[in-house]
Protein backbone atom coordinates (compact mmCIF):
# COMPACT_ATOMS: atom_id res chain seq x y z
CA UNK A 1 0.00 0.00 0.00
CA UNK A 2 2.93 2.36 0.59
CA UNK A 3 3.99 4.51 3.51
CA UNK A 4 1.77 7.43 4.45
CA UNK A 5 3.49 8.37 7.74
CA UNK A 6 7.22 8.08 8.36
CA UNK A 7 8.74 9.65 11.47
CA UNK A 8 12.43 9.27 12.23
CA UNK A 9 13.94 10.03 15.65
CA UNK A 10 11.22 12.53 16.55
CA UNK A 11 11.92 14.53 19.70
CA UNK A 12 9.73 17.19 21.29
CA UNK A 13 10.81 19.45 24.13
CA UNK A 14 8.78 22.05 25.96
CA UNK A 15 10.43 24.68 28.12
CA UNK A 16 8.31 25.54 31.16
CA UNK A 17 10.09 28.27 33.10
CA UNK A 18 13.47 26.85 34.08
CA UNK A 19 12.39 23.26 33.38
CA UNK A 20 12.70 21.40 30.07
CA UNK A 21 10.13 18.67 29.51
CA UNK A 22 11.00 15.92 27.03
CA UNK A 23 7.52 14.96 25.82
CA UNK A 24 8.95 12.74 23.05
CA UNK A 25 12.49 11.42 23.41
CA UNK A 26 13.13 9.42 20.23
CA UNK A 27 10.15 8.13 18.28
CA UNK A 28 10.37 6.43 14.89
CA UNK A 29 7.16 5.04 13.48
CA UNK A 30 5.97 4.00 10.02
CA UNK A 31 2.30 3.68 9.09
CA UNK A 32 1.08 2.40 5.73
CA UNK A 33 -1.93 3.60 3.76
CA UNK A 34 -5.08 1.79 4.86
CA UNK A 35 -3.82 0.88 8.35
CA UNK A 36 -5.91 1.24 11.51
CA UNK A 37 -3.61 2.09 14.43
CA UNK A 38 -4.30 2.94 18.08
CA UNK A 39 -1.88 4.95 20.22
CA UNK A 40 -2.12 4.08 23.90
CA UNK A 41 -0.27 5.08 27.04
CA UNK A 42 -0.74 6.63 30.46
CA UNK A 43 -1.08 10.37 30.97
CA UNK A 44 2.25 12.04 30.14
CA UNK A 45 3.40 9.16 27.92
CA UNK A 46 3.68 11.37 24.84
CA UNK A 47 0.74 9.93 22.89
CA UNK A 48 -1.06 13.28 22.52
CA UNK A 49 2.18 15.05 21.55
CA UNK A 50 2.83 12.41 18.89
CA UNK A 51 -0.76 12.77 17.66
CA UNK A 52 -0.32 16.57 17.42
CA UNK A 53 2.88 16.19 15.39
CA UNK A 54 1.34 13.58 13.08
CA UNK A 55 -1.70 15.86 12.71
CA UNK A 56 0.53 18.84 11.78
CA UNK A 57 -0.77 20.76 14.79
CA UNK A 58 2.80 20.93 16.10
CA UNK A 59 6.33 20.43 14.78
CA UNK A 60 9.10 18.29 16.30
CA UNK A 61 12.08 19.84 18.09
CA UNK A 62 14.30 17.34 16.29
CA UNK A 63 13.89 14.48 13.82
CA UNK A 64 11.96 14.23 10.53
CA UNK A 65 8.33 13.62 9.65
CA UNK A 66 7.33 12.73 6.11
CA UNK A 67 3.56 12.73 5.47
CA UNK A 68 2.39 11.34 2.14
CA UNK A 69 5.83 12.01 0.59
CA UNK A 70 5.97 15.59 1.96
CA UNK A 71 8.58 16.48 4.56
CA UNK A 72 6.52 18.50 7.05
CA UNK A 73 9.12 18.70 9.85
CA UNK A 74 9.98 22.40 9.37
CA UNK A 75 6.91 23.99 7.80
CA UNK A 76 5.53 27.41 8.78
CA UNK A 77 2.16 27.76 10.55
CA UNK A 78 0.45 28.64 7.25
CA UNK A 79 2.00 25.71 5.39
CA UNK A 80 0.99 23.35 8.20
CA UNK A 81 -2.59 24.67 8.08
CA UNK A 82 -2.74 23.97 4.35
CA UNK A 83 -1.44 20.42 4.78
CA UNK A 84 -3.88 19.81 7.66
CA UNK A 85 -6.85 20.90 5.63
CA UNK A 86 -5.86 18.79 2.63
CA UNK A 87 -4.45 15.64 4.21
CA UNK A 88 -6.04 15.18 7.64
CA UNK A 89 -9.56 14.72 9.00
CA UNK A 90 -9.82 15.31 12.75
CA UNK A 91 -12.29 13.75 15.17
CA UNK A 92 -12.13 15.09 18.73
CA UNK A 93 -13.48 13.92 22.07
CA UNK A 94 -15.48 17.14 22.45
CA UNK A 95 -16.88 17.06 18.86
CA UNK A 96 -15.83 20.74 18.28
CA UNK A 97 -19.01 21.62 16.37
CA UNK A 98 -20.19 25.21 15.88
CA UNK A 99 -23.27 25.43 18.13
CA UNK A 100 -25.31 27.79 15.93
CA UNK A 101 -24.56 26.00 12.67
CA UNK A 102 -26.53 23.11 11.18
CA UNK A 103 -24.99 19.67 10.65
CA UNK A 104 -24.63 20.51 6.96
CA UNK A 105 -22.81 23.78 7.72
CA UNK A 106 -20.52 22.12 10.26
CA UNK A 107 -19.60 19.35 7.84
CA UNK A 108 -18.95 21.74 4.95
CA UNK A 109 -16.54 23.92 6.97
CA UNK A 110 -13.29 22.31 5.67
CA UNK A 111 -14.57 22.86 2.12
CA UNK A 112 -14.93 26.61 2.79
CA UNK A 113 -11.20 26.75 3.58
CA UNK A 114 -10.48 24.63 0.51
CA UNK A 115 -12.25 27.16 -1.72
CA UNK A 116 -15.31 25.17 -2.87
CA UNK A 117 -18.47 27.02 -4.01
CA UNK A 118 -21.64 26.70 -1.92
CA UNK A 119 -23.47 24.21 -4.17
CA UNK A 120 -20.47 21.88 -4.28
CA UNK A 121 -20.00 22.23 -0.52
CA UNK A 122 -23.61 21.33 0.20
CA UNK A 123 -23.53 18.36 -2.16
CA UNK A 124 -20.32 16.92 -0.66
CA UNK A 125 -21.43 17.62 2.93
CA UNK A 126 -24.78 15.87 2.36
CA UNK A 127 -22.99 12.89 0.86
CA UNK A 128 -20.69 12.71 3.92
CA UNK A 129 -23.68 12.93 6.28
CA UNK A 130 -25.42 10.14 4.32
CA UNK A 131 -22.24 8.10 4.74
CA UNK A 132 -22.53 8.23 8.54
CA UNK A 133 -26.29 7.62 8.54
CA UNK A 134 -27.33 11.23 9.26
CA UNK A 135 -28.64 12.49 5.94
CA UNK A 136 -32.00 13.17 7.62
CA UNK A 137 -30.36 15.41 10.26
CA UNK A 138 -28.65 17.81 7.85
CA UNK A 139 -30.52 20.88 9.10
CA UNK A 140 -30.43 20.07 12.82
CA UNK A 141 -28.15 22.06 15.11
CA UNK A 142 -25.85 20.27 17.61
CA UNK A 143 -28.21 20.90 20.55
CA UNK A 144 -30.92 19.00 18.66
CA UNK A 145 -28.71 15.90 18.35
CA UNK A 146 -27.63 13.17 20.76
CA UNK A 147 -23.95 12.79 21.72
CA UNK A 148 -23.54 9.91 19.28
CA UNK A 149 -25.14 11.91 16.47
CA UNK A 150 -22.86 14.86 17.18
CA UNK A 151 -19.83 12.61 16.92
CA UNK A 152 -21.18 11.26 13.61
CA UNK A 153 -21.44 14.83 12.33
CA UNK A 154 -17.82 15.37 13.44
CA UNK A 155 -16.78 12.19 11.59
CA UNK A 156 -18.62 13.35 8.44
CA UNK A 157 -16.74 16.68 8.71
CA UNK A 158 -13.45 14.74 8.99
CA UNK A 159 -14.30 12.75 5.85
CA UNK A 160 -15.71 15.50 3.64
CA UNK A 161 -12.35 16.56 2.18
CA UNK A 162 -11.41 12.95 1.36
CA UNK A 163 -8.31 13.22 3.58
CA UNK A 164 -5.30 10.89 3.54
CA UNK A 165 -5.69 10.13 7.26
CA UNK A 166 -8.42 10.28 9.88
CA UNK A 167 -7.02 11.25 13.30
CA UNK A 168 -9.35 10.44 16.17
CA UNK A 169 -8.39 11.80 19.61
CA UNK A 170 -10.33 9.91 22.34
CA UNK A 171 -13.32 9.76 19.95
CA UNK A 172 -15.55 7.97 22.48
CA UNK A 173 -14.37 9.87 25.58
CA UNK A 174 -17.66 11.76 26.02
CA UNK A 175 -20.02 8.92 25.07
CA UNK A 176 -21.73 6.14 27.01
CA UNK A 177 -20.65 2.54 26.35
CA UNK A 178 -23.43 1.63 23.91
CA UNK A 179 -22.92 4.77 21.81
CA UNK A 180 -19.13 4.30 21.97
CA UNK A 181 -19.40 0.87 20.38
CA UNK A 182 -21.71 2.23 17.66
CA UNK A 183 -19.13 4.89 16.82
CA UNK A 184 -16.38 2.24 16.76
CA UNK A 185 -18.49 0.13 14.39
CA UNK A 186 -18.63 3.17 12.12
CA UNK A 187 -14.83 3.52 12.24
CA UNK A 188 -14.53 -0.20 11.38
CA UNK A 189 -16.73 0.43 8.30
CA UNK A 190 -14.61 3.43 7.29
CA UNK A 191 -11.45 1.34 7.60
CA UNK A 192 -13.01 -1.40 5.46
CA UNK A 193 -13.60 1.23 2.77
CA UNK A 194 -9.86 1.94 2.70
CA UNK A 195 -9.46 4.87 5.09
CA UNK A 196 -6.27 5.19 7.15
CA UNK A 197 -7.27 5.67 10.79
CA UNK A 198 -5.07 6.68 13.74
CA UNK A 199 -6.74 6.84 17.11
CA UNK A 200 -5.55 7.95 20.54
CA UNK A 201 -7.37 6.22 23.38
CA UNK A 202 -6.70 5.20 26.97
CA UNK A 203 -9.50 2.60 26.88
CA UNK A 204 -8.37 -0.97 26.20
CA UNK A 205 -11.75 -2.11 24.83
CA UNK A 206 -11.77 0.76 22.31
CA UNK A 207 -8.14 0.12 21.27
CA UNK A 208 -9.10 -3.49 20.48
CA UNK A 209 -10.97 -2.28 17.40
CA UNK A 210 -7.64 -1.19 15.85
CA UNK A 211 -5.53 -3.64 13.85
CA UNK A 212 -2.27 -2.40 15.37
CA UNK A 213 -1.63 -1.05 18.86
CA UNK A 214 1.32 1.24 19.67
CA UNK A 215 1.98 1.84 23.37
CA UNK A 216 4.00 4.82 24.55
CA UNK A 217 5.61 5.43 27.91
CA UNK A 218 7.84 8.32 29.03
CA UNK A 219 8.18 9.70 25.50
CA UNK A 220 9.27 6.42 23.92
CA UNK A 221 7.53 3.58 22.09
CA UNK A 222 7.17 0.76 24.59
CA UNK A 223 5.57 -1.73 22.18
CA UNK A 224 4.16 -1.84 18.66
CA UNK A 225 2.15 -4.97 17.94
CA UNK A 226 -0.37 -6.35 15.49
CA UNK A 227 -3.71 -6.85 17.26
CA UNK A 228 -4.48 -10.57 16.98
CA UNK A 229 -7.94 -10.22 18.56
CA UNK A 230 -9.65 -7.43 16.64
CA UNK A 231 -12.98 -6.58 18.18
CA UNK A 232 -15.61 -6.50 15.47
CA UNK A 233 -18.81 -6.57 17.48
CA UNK A 234 -19.82 -4.64 20.53
CA UNK A 235 -19.95 -6.52 23.82
CA UNK A 236 -23.28 -6.71 25.58
CA UNK A 237 -23.87 -3.60 27.70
Amino acid sequence: MGLIIDTKNIKKQYVMGSETINALKDVSIQINKGEYVAFMGPSGSGKSTLMNIIGCLDTPTDGTYVLNNNDVSDLTENELAEIRNKEIGFVFQTFNLLPRASSLENVSLPLVYAGYGKDDRDELALKALDGVGLGDRAYHKPNELSGGQRQRVAIARALVNDPSIILADEPTGNLDSKTSYQIMDLFADLHQKGNTIIMVTHEEDIAEYAHRIVRLRDGLIESDVVNENIRSTAPAV
